[in-house]
């Protein structure tokens, strides 16, 4: 089966690789790195209110451009290639396209129209504090307590948890697994921002003490909504990885080019074009797997949750390969902390566990498949 990409979207790309050339340089990811909130406040209105880039995959009925996850996809690789510090990854998948699968009119309503400007931002709390995004590892609670909704548990790697406005809990009730909505500044809740490997993407430990909140649905019936974004999650993070497994070739084809040794550039040494092929074979392959599952998103295939899965494990092992490359390629400089080709590597190791590793999803395949 082939995907290609329509005039619209290749459009898009252009206009995105553009947009995060300008706003993402090196200089700027350091600087966000090292800021409470990680992204450029500026930056965010661009995306959401000037570009419409947030509202991509939002029913026009809600405010947003009604153009499918494909659309999003295409962001998330060329904001992967420029290590984009924006809550794009959590506003967008997570949190909205959690709510559009979600049977709940009024919620929908209420929410939708301020995620695709960007005004409100969201996010997913799901795992717990062993990492894993499995349902059957919740075990946050919420029970009624005089006709309200509360919260009691914590929550772990949550994404823009510390930052955002509107965060989307998993928790279990009397009648099985449901989704709640839990506002920034609710009282009981403690949030804890963490030092992760990857500073380019913060994270936050969430921790609810009868913490009010407001069901979305119906009680016990948020796993179908669940699964499918927990399905969007990966495939998101592989366009991602996709994105900037190809950077990371850019820089050491173009470091081989210029670095000389022994009177001769080293490109064209042996071992350097050996690996630098290996870096592009295993980008061809991320991307054929990415697309793929982009494909069978948007064409609602009964294959989507096997795409996913083999898309994530496929740009994780991919990514995290060509990351290790670069930096042996560019040899002791790509160990310092003055280049980026570590933070490369530090994104590629932290978006490989990120919803599930690739031995996780390779296992996931083999069941889907009946193996």
């Amino acid at each position: 089966m082939m995907y290609a990409f329509t005039d619209e979207q290749e459009e898009l790309r252009v206009l995105v690789r553009e947009f995060v050339a300008r706003v993402s340089p090196e200089s700027e990811v350091r600087r966000l790195m090292d800021t409470q909130h990680g992204y450029d406040t500026s930056v965010w209105h661009q995306l959401g209110l000037e570009l419409g880039i947030v509202g991509l995959a939002i029913p026009e009925e809600y405010g947003g451009l009604g153009q499918g996850f494909a659309a999003v996809g295409v962001v998330l690789e060329e904001a992967g290639a420029g290590l984009l510090c924006a809550p794009y990854f959590s506003s967008v998948v997570l949190a909205g396209e959690l709510l559009v699968a979600c049977d709940d009119t009024a919620a929908k309503q209420d929410y939708l129209p301020r995620i695709a400007t960007g005004e409100l931002r969201g996010t997913l709390a799901i795992a717990e504090d062993n990492g894993c995004a499995d349902l059957s590892d919740i075990e946050t609670s919420a029970r009624r307590v005089d006709g309200q909704w509360r919260l009691e548990g914590h929550k772990s790697y949550v994404i823009d948890g510390a930052t955002v406005q509107l965060i989307l809990v998993a928790a279990r009730t009397e009648s099985g697994t449901s989704l709640f909505a839990v506002e920034s500044a609710a009282a009981g809740l403690h949030v804890e921002a963490l030092s992760t490997l990857d500073l380019t993407r913060k994270q936050a430990r969430l921790q609810f003490e009868s913490v009010p909140a407001r069901l979305i649905g119906d009680e016990g019936a948020a796993e179908p909504a669940l699964r499918r974004i927990l399905d969007l999650a990966a495939l998101g993070l592989a366009a991602e990885q996709a994105g900037a497994a190809a950077r990371t070739l850019e820089m050491a084809v173009e470091y081989a080019k210029v670095r000389f040794q022994y009177g001769r550039a080293i490109g064209s040494f042996q071992a350097i074009k050996h690996k630098c092929a290996d870096m592009l074979l295993e980008v061809e392959c991320a991307r054929s797997a990415a697309y793929h599952g982009l494909w069978a998103t948007d064409d609602d295939s009964a294959d989507f949750a096997l795409a996913a899965s083999i898309a994530k494990s496929r740009c994780s092992e991919a990514f995290t390969h060509c990351a290790y490359e670069n930096i042996q390629i560019h040899g002791g400089i790509g160990f310092t902390w003055e280049h980026p080709a570590h933070l490369y590597l530090r994104r590629a190791k932290s978006t490989a566990l990120l919803f599930g590793d690739a031995a996780y999803h390779r296992e996931r395949v083999a069941s889907l498949i009946g193996a």
